[in-house]
């Protein structure tokens, strides 16, 4: 099933992306898609599940950021079904990291996947708030990737703590990305960071509307941040400074 399709991923990352995709890279897509809608049988990972959606709204889709990536440590915060982290740690083999999710099942499936796939990341079951304040991970990583669907405020709080000092994070986000850099500007300075650039990414009529979001981090993050469990939810930096 993903076998017969993984040739459009490669067709596709190249037009689209610049990227040139090995036969040992789109069989390693065609085994994580097919371990994808195995598991997902019995653990909530994805509501896509046909395979031309699968490649062009999850796998192609998390390779946008594969051009401007530098550096090989990398963490994907709430990776969740492991988008965007394994994807660019298949195109990308020598990319080592951590990718982290809250739910224990998604993150049992993710190291499977690891293992599988011979990937050189790492998942690991935490929640953001904490794995911010942990030593071996704080100020350790490259680049912060992140997919997870929230507020651009509550994602900067997981991630800067994260990055070394020059490090990007980089926040998938549609056509709202303008906007919602405009109101965190107050919050990325309170964090280290600041927005380098958005970057509109047109993936094709079938895929969902995809912008980039680089921030760069130009000063070490406050040690009071992340806040506790629950707090940058419940209370943007956004709201809280207004």
């Amino acid at each position: 099933m993903f076998q017969d399709k993984v040739g459009e991923l490669g067709a596709l990352a190249e037009e689209k992306l610049g990227l040139v995709l090995t036969k040992e890279q789109l069989d390693q897509f065609a085994l994580y898609g097919r371990l994808l809608l195995a598991w997902n049988e019995k653990v909530n990972l994805t509501r896509i599940t046909e395979p031309s959606e699968v490649i062009i709204k999850h796998f192609l889709d998390s390779l946008v950021a594969l051009p401007y990536l530098s550096g090989l440590n990398v963490c994907d915060v709430g990776t969740g079904a492991g988008f965007p982290g394994i994807p660019l740690a298949i195109a990308k083999p020598d990319l080592n990291g951590v990718l982290f999710d809250s739910l224990g099942k998604r993150v049992e499936f993710l190291k499977f996947v690891v293992a599988e796939l011979g990937l050189r990341v790492e998942a690991v079951h935490a929640r953001a708030e904490d794995f911010g304040r942990v030593e071996r991970f704080r100020g350790s990583f490259d680049a912060v990737v992140s997919r997870a669907v929230a507020a651009l405020p509550v994602l900067s709080e997981y991630a800067l703590p994260l990055l070394k000092r020059g490090g990007l994070f980089f926040a998938y986000k549609g056509l709202q990305a303008p906007e919602e850099v405009q109101a965190s500007q107050r919050a990325l300075e309170i964090l280290g960071g600041a927005c380098e650039q958005v970057v509109e990414i047109n993936l094709g009529a079938l895929a969902e509307h995809r912008s980039l979001i680089m921030i760069r981090k130009v000063k070490e993050t406050p040690p009071g941040y992340p806040r506790k469990a629950g707090q940058p939810e419940r209370k943007p930096l956004v709201q809280i400074l207004q």
